[in-house]
Formats: structure tokens, sequence, C-alpha cells
């Protein structure tokens, strides 16, 4: 039973890769291993997304904020 919305799918997938990933893992089953690699797909996309943004914020070279916790 899925605890979040699940699909019931067939795919074409490499046996080996998938049984080197369940291997790799540490995962008792091949949905599992699938779930991580789906989840650790979208953590890479996601930070792929926060690098774009290095250089576009600007901060303050003299910023302290030891000196802001202090004042608390």
């Amino acid at each position: 039973m899925c605890k979040l919305l699940c699909m019931v799918t067939n795919l074409d997938i490499n046996m080996i890769r998938l049984e080197e990933a369940k291997r790799l893992g540490g995962h008792k089953t091949k949905k599992a291993a699938v779930n991580a690699a789906l989840d650790d797909y979208v953590s890479r996309l996601r930070q792929r997304d926060i690098v774009k943004l290095f250089g576009t914020i600007e901060y303050y070279d003299d910023y302290d904020y030891k000196a802001l916790r202090k004042r608390r």
C-alpha cells in the first residue's frame, strides 16, 4: 500500500543495472531501488536549480551573524 499517490506501471528497465542499484543501495526490493533513484534524481535537479542562483544574491562582506546573536 502506498502512502502517497502511486501508479502501477510497466517499464522496460535494464535488469542488470537495477540489480546493481539494489545491491549498492542495500535495497531489498526493486521498488525500493527505483523509488530511491527517483528521489536522488529529483534532489539533484533541485540542487542544479539552486546552483543557478549563485552570484545573483547580494550579501555584505562585513555581515557578522555572531554579533547579531549577542544582541538577542
